[in-house]
């Protein structure tokens, strides 16, 4: 005789796996130190295609050195050593030999603005062309589309030809945003993006990351808990070197948590 439910309990089965997107990025014992001093120690994360990571915590948790072990800048930092395991799109980025290859599918936008001494359209340009993109009809696509994925076309269409360090704070932030995308990255990485552009803007940026997601994954270290509840589909909470707690975002704020700073933090207790 046919169990009734079996239909059913497949198809449940089914939507369970559709919901649990591929692993984009995985960390194991994760560790970082600088010199003596370790910033980070034994962090376990999966993050997936196509969500908003967020991670959130006070200052001096580890969140921006997470983000810089997984883009292999301790090769800039002699002071810098990472132990464990970092795994992108499958391969130990420890191992990687082609690390320029490993940069060039990750975005990176940090807390000020970073420009560089080119016009607007240049410091979008830039990337495409070390890809070996010369044609210009093909570099101007590259050029409105990023700038308008970042929601700064309409401010710059006229003037593509002036000095990027011209524009507005916020504006220049739009403008590292869509110099990130130019790369064509698989992961984007915020770091503090908003710390020094207005609140107007800010929100307009939000807006874009809620879009991007849909083509890349996004990693959003914020001391924002607010803005890491309306944008991340999951958290992860770090303190004092150590990774707290990681769950859907909106469970750290409303549902059980399993630490209680967890929820002491998110509640303005301390920070």
């Amino acid at each position: 005789m046919v169990n009734p439910n079996t239909n059913l309990e497949v198809e449940t089965e089914q939507v369970a796996v559709a919901e649990e997107a591929p692993v984009k990025l995985e960390t194991n014992d994760l560790t970082i130190k600088y010199g003596q001093h370790t910033a980070l120690k034994g962090v376990n994360l999966e993050i997936r295609e196509h969500e908003v990571f967020g991670i959130i915590g006070p200052a001096n948790a580890g969140k921006t050195s997470f983000l810089k072990s997984i883009n292999r800048m301790d090769t800039f930092d002699t002071n810098m050593s990472v132990e464990g395991q970092i795994k992108f799109n499958g391969l130990d980025v420890q191992n990687l030999k082609n690390i320029y290859a490993l940069r060039s599918r990750i975005g990176v936008v940090f807390p000020l603005p970073v420009g560089l001494p080119l016009t607007i359209y240049e410091n979008v340009a830039l990337s495409p062309r070390l890809r070996g993109i010369n044609s210009k009809s093909e570099l101007d696509i590259i050029v409105e589309r990023c700038l308008t994925r970042a929601a700064l076309w309409d401010e710059v269409k006229d003037r593509l030809n002036s000095l990027g360090s011209l524009l507005s704070g916020g504006q220049q932030q739009r403008l590292t945003i869509a110099r990130a995308l130019s790369q064509e990255p698989d992961l984007l990485m915020l770091d503090e993006f908003s710390i020094a552009v207005d609140p107007v803007t800010t929100m307009r940026i939000e807006d874009v990351l809620k879009e991007l997601k849909q083509d890349m994954t996004i990693i959003l270290v914020t001391n924002l808990v607010q803005q890491a509840r309306r944008l991340a589909d999951r958290t992860a909470f770090f303190l004092e070197s150590e990774c707290v707690e990681v769950g859907n975002t909106e469970d750290l704020f409303t549902g059980e948590v399993k630490d209680q700073r967890t929820r002491d933090y998110v509640e303005g207790k301390f920070g």
